[in-house]
């Protein structure tokens, strides 16, 4: 979300740089540690899906930089978090899937309306998103296979399909945040705040709209229904993981509402915790369901 300056009518993108780098910091080390071991296991027992997950995280980070839904930075975290989802699910059903249509549907969101976007100060940077952004929307869903390939290596278990469904859930969340305030910015006219239905103008921090809304959940049910083909999901394993993209969702408009607006948190980390709540509750509720 961004944040309303009553001073010049303009709004701004509100980041706390310590927060991002910690983000980063959090962030990269677990998913490069992850792959070193993941990459090695494979390279050792099936070196054809190693180079294979290699060769799609240069394409992926390529075609994410030339679109420039990214900087540099951001398309390298971008290309980690893609081998990261191919090695934990090689093959033609693969969590890439997921992934592409989060890519698809948000490249959509940020493009749609920009004139309109720019002449409220709205607009994503032309550059697209850098490191600690693409790694708040993306890499809880990456470090969600961490038990996997544990259990894989270590113990030659199948997939527990609990993390599955909240990797997906995470992608979800974090289709749904972007598509919510970016469609809702163009299409849903003046926003309120959750809690107190205050009307509030657009680009403020907890700010939400019925059709921005509307979109936000389509966008975690379009995830969700990829999720079924690609990954084996059931209906119930889907329906998990929209309810828990939305509940992450509204979560982010309220610390967007509580504590976003106060200063205390920046985009960054309102958006990990968000994909992380998403994450834990699917995780949560398919242990419960079992």
């Amino acid at each position: 979300m961004d944040v309303w300056n009553e001073e010049t009518g303009l709004s701004r993108s509100r980041t706390i740089p310590w927060q991002s780098k910690t983000i980063l910091l959090l962030i990269l080390p677990v998913l490069a540690a992850h792959l070193v071991l993941d990459l090695g296991h494979e390279l050792a027992q099936k070196p054809v899906t190693a180079w294979t997950g290699i060769w799609i995280a240069v394409i992926f980070g390529g075609v994410v930089f030339w679109l420039r839904a990214a900087t540099g930075g951001g398309a390298a975290t971008g290309a980690l978090v893609a081998i990261t989802l191919y090695l934990w699910t090689p093959g033609w059903r693969t969590a890439l899937w997921p992934l592409a249509a989060l890519l698809a549907m948000t490249l959509f969101a940020t493009r749609f309306g920009r004139q309109l976007k720019e002449g409220l100060g709205l607009a994503e940077g032309r550059h697209g998103r850098n490191a600690a952004q693409v790694a708040a929307n993306i890499g809880l869903a990456a470090i969600c296979g961490v038990p996997l390939t544990l259990a894989a290596i270590l113990s030659n278990e199948p997939v527990p399909r609990v993390w599955l469904v909240g990797m997906v859930a995470a992608l979800g969340e974090a289709t749904a945040d972007t598509l919510s305030s970016e469609m809702g910015q163009v299409l849903g006219g003046e926003p309120r705040l959750l809690t107190t239905m205050r009307r509030v103008p657009r680009g403020t921090d907890g700010g939400v709209t019925i059709i921005g809304t509307l979109c936000g959940i389509g966008g975690a049910a379009v995830v969700a229904a990829v999720g079924m083909p690609s990954l084996g999901f059931s209906t119930v394993e889907a329906g998990v993981a929209v309810g828990s993209a939305v509940l992450g969702l509204f979560v982010d408009s309220l610390l967007g509402e509580w504590v976003e607006r106060r200063g205390w948190l920046g985009n960054d980390a309102v958006n990990t915790l968000s994909t992380l709540a998403a994450a834990m509750v699917a995780v949560a509720a398919m242990r419960w369901l079992r």
